[in-house]
């Protein structure tokens, strides 16, 4: 497992043991598993998103809170290519590979990313729903984009911004891996 990913455990524990909060406590507001909570502390699993933004919400953080990211006031980032934080290595569960891009700036209102999947016909999609709302921008290949029980057709230059509380899911079309831009906000209380 990639040494950032372990830093994202130690992270969520330090800031739900900071909120007071038991692993048990976390796992009832989050709506996870209490073992599922445990193996992400203990850089067991690599999480998605989704997921790391529905904990940030209740421990009441920015999602860059969990990256780690610099918290120093800054007006300007520039983030290299060779400078991205991988956030879920492509082994996880949901065959996601994030890539965070704006990692520099704090205080943020988005957070960005470069998200990869790879065309696995044998990975089940796993709908996704939370607060805020998510911007993609496909860069290359293709997904049937699911949302709110519709299906759409996304490639390449394509554009879907959307309510993220509605679920929401895609499958890698064509036998490529899909590449895209990902935005997310939070709500306006949490920025």
């Amino acid at each position: 497992m990639d040494n950032i990913e372990k830093e994202i455990g130690k992270r969520i524990k330090e800031l739900r043991e900071l909120k007071g909060l038991t692993l048990e406590a976390l796992a009832q507001k989050t709506k996870l598993t209490k073992g599922y909570l445990s193996r992400l502390e203990n850089s067991e699993k690599a999480p998605p998103v989704a997921t790391l933004l529905n904990i940030a919400r209740v421990l009441d953080v920015r999602i860059s809170s969990i990256f780690g990211e610099q918290e120093e006031p800054v007006s300007l980032s520039i983030v290299r290519k060779n400078e991205r934080l991988i956030t879920a290595g492509a082994g996880t569960k949901y065959g996601y590979h994030y890539e965070s891009i704006a990692h520099k700036y704090s205080n943020k209102t988005m957070d960005a990313f470069v998200l990869t999947r790879p065309y696995d016909p044998k990975l089940k999609p796993t709908p996704f729903h939370h607060e805020g709302e998510e911007l993609l921008f496909f860069l290359e290949g293709s997904q049937e984009f699911f949302y709110g029980g519709k299906s759409y057709i996304l490639k390449a230059g394509d554009c879907a911004y959307f309510d993220a509380s509605v679920e929401h899911y895609g499958r890698t079309l064509d036998g490529k891996q899909s590449k895209m831009l990902l935005v997310t906000t939070l709500p306006a209380s949490k920025k």
